[in-house]
């Protein structure tokens, strides 16, 4: 009898209902292997030792995860709404399938929106560390604004995309875009100006190269032979010391070739 009973129940629900719970759990499976899948292929990208040190990553491992993990469990459940979206398109359930017809097309763009942001944070700290690392030498005090310059650069073009992928109007952003480069471009000019001037000075020394390594000059006080020169500095060495001189100075005060 109850046996029956379950039978009768069973055959009263609608093959398509059937349908919708079968694509669900195919969803679930396939999102999670597609988490798994994704997780290999960005630990064999090399993607943890590429985010290795930067903020997000960090903040990632104070909750238990990591850069990889996140971007595997969003592609799983990008998965899985995909599913939800075929099952209830195959439901057939009027007022809900509208909405998710309405919704549909929003879903992948919203997807990459989110992958945007996220590979746009972390390569904005990647790149605020590589920047910090190449001027750690550089005795300037403008020289510390450059990584976070850099860094929120970065973070700004990676939110201009993201908003372009769901459809929000960029145009002004595009606008506020141009403007920062240029007040971004007129401002260091003026904040480096010194640093510039320098390297011009020295580009004019080596392309010309009024002197070179090996050749005994006298700038000023100071006299011996050169045993580097840059774009920014020509080091001297005389008895035992050695001297780093700006090429802006060499090229101000001048300087004298010693001929043996």
């Amino acid at each position: 009898m109850q046996g029956g009973t379950v039978r009768a129940v069973l055959s009263a629900v609608p093959l398509r209902f059937w349908l919708a719970v079968t694509t669900l759990a195919l969803g679930v499976v396939f999102g999670w292997m597609v988490r798994i899948i994704t997780g290999r292929l960005l630990r064999r990208a090399g993607v943890p030792s590429a985010t290795e040190g930067t903020t997000f990553e960090r903040t990632a491992r104070e909750f238990g995860t990591s850069t990889v993990a996140i971007l595997a469990v969003i592609a799983g459940y990008f998965i899985f709404g995909i599913a939800v979206f075929a099952a209830i398109a195959v439901a057939e359930i009027e007022y809900v399938a509208q909405f998710w017809n309405a919704v549909a097309g929003f879903l992948p763009q919203l997807f990459l929106a989110v992958i945007v942001v996220i590979v746009g944070v972390v390569l904005g700290d990647k790149v605020e560390l590589v920047v910090s690392e190449r001027f750690r030498g550089v005795k300037l005090p403008q020289a510390n604004v450059l990584p976070l310059v850099a860094k929120y650069s970065v973070f700004y073009l990676a939110a201009l995309i993201a908003l372009g992928q769901v459809g929000v109007a960029t145009g002004a952003l595009i606008v506020l875009l141009a403007a920062y480069v240029f007040a971004l471009v007129f401002l260091g000019g003026l904040a480096f100006r010194q640093l510039l001037s320098a390297g011009a000075v020295g580009a004019y020394l080596l392309l010309h190269q009024p002197y070179t390594i090996g050749d005994e000059i006298q700038v000023g006080e100071i006299r011996g032979i050169v045993q580097e020169m840059d774009l920014f500095v020509t080091h001297v060495e005389a008895d035992d010391e050695e001297y780093i001189l700006p090429n802006s100075r060499v090229f101000a005060d001048g300087f004298a070739r010693v001929r043996s």
